[in-house]
């Protein structure tokens, strides 16, 4: 029998394991736009009942159980860590009242964990996270009815787990093309695998991680979120040099005009070059002038520092939320990063910003204080995201007013959702003319590939600029200018109206951002109405709108 000693010190280790494998995991994320963060929501939802179990002392798995479901719950992030915090949520329920758990007890937990997370995906796809879980809980439960042995039951779910993993490719061809299994899937593994180390063997897995004082993190996000990295890119290359080749100099004197930390070393037979700067692609560009190119290398700074802080701005961000009566009819709490977005939704109405977005997703909690912290009785909340929608949803159930999660999944469809609220119509009305407004939008998205990639035909390298249209990815450019005429282009024969917003990013001065869409607005048609707007968000150097 397993008493809650040693279940809370299974999922602890669980919670460490991950933890110190979280990396591995974030590698796995096939789309090659900066989002790999699958691996780091798993490791902070579970490290929120990790949190929990350390602070409780009970022998009792029902109890243990209890306490890390509903830490879970709040601390869930992102799509991946939502299903984490379900699963665990059918270990609350399967042990509620037992005092020790044996084989049977724990595959119908993890039977009622895998139910309520399929319940919870409006549409689930196999090759999954879910699909790892659904087959473990299959394992467990045929071993279960054989022994009823809680070592063994578990180490089958672990066995299977992993084997169901290794299936992830064959369910999902892209999955398959980039050579990867499910980061959904790997994370559960890893958590699944602490566990059995203590369950079998008793040894439990250490956390890697050397947890800082709380307030100095504090002050480490703040002093480093505000580094001025005025150019993102690290470009390194070398210039096999033509015979006609122009002089070297002519090349350092270009660069500088694009960047700064120029070094070009002009030897007999090659040039190298390095560069920092916000456009890559013209370095290479120019470089190609010169002769052919070898050993291209570039690395995102901004991004690289970033990775640095993104937990520790994590803790600092959304912390000042106050909980306040209802006295209105309604409110709005919406997510967004870039403090010029804040501004703009502030503009229409909204009462509460969470700050987050791609690569930051906020945690149910996030999202549940900013709701108690809106004065009124119904709360409509705007994601803005496909990856935050499900930890807004869990936020329903534990709010205090009424809640209505709009499911816009980017900012377009946010500010358009905002822009149809009608203070003199009722809810329903509401909801649906909200909801009408966001399906009608239309999204461009324009970013750097995070690595090199082989995505759906197209060979990506690092630092490339991406066009994405409606979540997809169309146009692989080395110029930012290039990829945003496109993209909005491709958008603009499907719009109904003639509308076009143009959202700079952090990365993006305003005089350049102006000058990109002067220079846009001269090529399209007149019919077009184009607005600029400095969003001042990371990762995206434009969003675009079209309606």
């Amino acid at each position: 029998m397993i008493n809650g000693k040693t279940l809370s010190a299974a999922i602890i280790s669980g919670a460490n394991n991950i933890i110190n494998q979280k990396a591995v995991v974030d590698e796995l994320n096939v789309f090659p736009v900066p989002d790999g963060d699958t691996g780091t929501n798993m490791s902070m939802t579970i490290s929120a009942g990790k949190k929990a179990l350390e602070a409780l002392d009970s022998d009792n798995v029902g109890e243990v159980s209890k306490a890390c479901a509903s830490a879970l719950l709040r601390g869930a992030r992102g799509n991946s860590g939502v299903i984490l915090s379900l699963l665990f949520r059918g270990f609350s329920k399967s042990l509620k009242g037992k005092s020790e758990a044996d084989g049977k007890d724990i595959a119908d937990a993890l039977t009622k964990g895998v139910e309520a997370a399929y319940g919870a995906v409006m549409k689930p796809t196999e090759g999954t996270i879910l699909t790892v879980a659904r087959l473990a809980a299959e394992k467990g439960q045929q071993v279960a009815e054989e022994t009823n042995d809680p070592i063994a039951t578990f180490e089958a779910i672990v066995e299977e787990a992993k084997v169901a993993l290794d299936t992830t490719p064959e369910l999902l061809p892209v999955l398959k093309q980039a050579g990867v299994v499910d980061a959904g899937g790997k994370g559960l593994v890893l958590v699944f695998e602490g566990m059995l180390s203590v369950i079998k063997d008793g040894v439990s897995i250490q956390s890697d991680f050397v947890p800082k004082n709380k307030s100095k993190v504090r002050e480490t996000a703040v002093a480093d979120t505000k580094t001025d990295i005025n150019f993102a890119y690290c470009t390194e290359f070398i210039v096999e040099k033509s015979p006609n080749s122009k002089d070297a100099l002519a090349l350092r004197a270009y660069l500088e005009t694009i960047g700064d930390c120029v070094v070009v070393v002009d030897d007999d037979s090659i040039i190298k070059v390095h560069v920092h700067s916000n456009n890559p692609g013209k370095a290479i560009e120019e470089g190609l002038k010169f002769g052919e190119l070898v050993n291209v290398k570039i690395e995102n700074m901004k991004k690289q520092h970033n990775a640095r802080v993104i937990e520790a701005h994590q803790i600092e961000k959304n912390e000042d939320y106050v909980r306040v009566n209802p006295d209105n009819e309604y409110g709005f709490v919406c997510v967004a990063a870039g403090e010029g977005l804040h501004a703009v939704f502030k503009d229409l109405g909204v009462d509460n910003i969470v700050s987050g977005g791609q690569t930051m997703n906020p945690s149910t909690d996030d999202i549940l204080r900013a709701i108690e912290a809106t004065p009124a009785k119904t709360v409509f909340v705007l994601p803005n995201n496909k990856n935050i929608i499900m930890s807004a949803e869990q936020a329903v159930k534990l709010a205090d007013r009424k809640v209505c999660v709009l499911q816009t999944r980017t900012i377009p469809q946010g500010l358009s959702a905002m822009l149809a609220f009608d203070p003199d119509a009722d809810f329903e009305e509401n909801r649906l003319n909200m909801t009408k407004a966001f399906d009608k939008v239309q999204t461009g998205q324009i970013t750097f590939a995070a690595r090199n990639s082989d995505f759906n035909g197209k060979d990506i390298k690092q630092g490339e600029i991406l066009g994405m249209c409606n979540g997809k990815l169309n146009y692989v450019e080395k110029d930012i200018d290039k990829a945003l005429y496109k993209v909005i282009k491709h958008l603009a024969k499907k719009a109904e109206n003639k509308f076009i917003t143009v959202i700079h990013g952090s990365e993006v001065t305003p005089e350049d951002a102006e000058q990109t869409v002067n220079m846009l607005s001269g090529k399209l048609s007149s019919d077009y109405e184009v607005t600029l707007i400095n969003g001042g968000q990371p990762v995206y150097y434009y969003i675009i709108s079209v309606e």
